[in-house]
């Protein structure tokens, strides 16, 4: 079994790519507060990397931004590739099944989402909702 469950703090603003077939990918950095601080009093805080593929992708390029609080589960993954210089590099890092953003639109850390986004539908208030009598109901 490989899952990992992250919930944490974009580190640089989502960047957005696209595979030579055309398929969209997204990456950013996460950091992780550490459950215990250390020594000196002070929690630090892990960086992962997150690859987000596909439509998700696009919505996490579009709605998160540096500074936004995000979950994300999914999978950890390790893979090489070769240097210019030649020697082989090894990556780990977190392919994301899911991804929610924790952050709202409102929050102190600033607007979240892209000015972009559609606005929600506007929901009646309880005072203006109809009454409905119970022979009326399905069940």
């Amino acid at each position: 079994m490989n899952k990992v469950i992250l919930v944490g703090n974009l580190t640089r603003d989502p960047e957005l790519k696209q595979t030579s077939s055309g398929i969209s990918v997204c990456t950013f950095s996460l950091a992780v507060q550490r459950r215990f601080a250390n020594a000196e009093g002070n929690r630090e805080a892990d960086f992962f990397n997150i690859v987000v593929w596909r439509q998700q992708g696009e919505n996490c390029h579009r709605y998160l931004k540096k500074g936004s609080k995000a979950g994300v589960c999914g999978s950890l993954q390790t893979r090489t590739y070769e240097a210019n210089d030649g020697s082989k590099r090894y990556v780990t890092e977190i392919v994301a099944d899911e991804v929610e953003f924790l952050t709202s639109r409102n929050s102190e850390a600033g607007e979240s989402f892209s000015e972009d986004r559609p606005a929600p539908s506007r929901k009646k208030a309880v005072a203006e909702l109809e009454p409905v009598a119970d022979d009326d109901l399905p069940f």
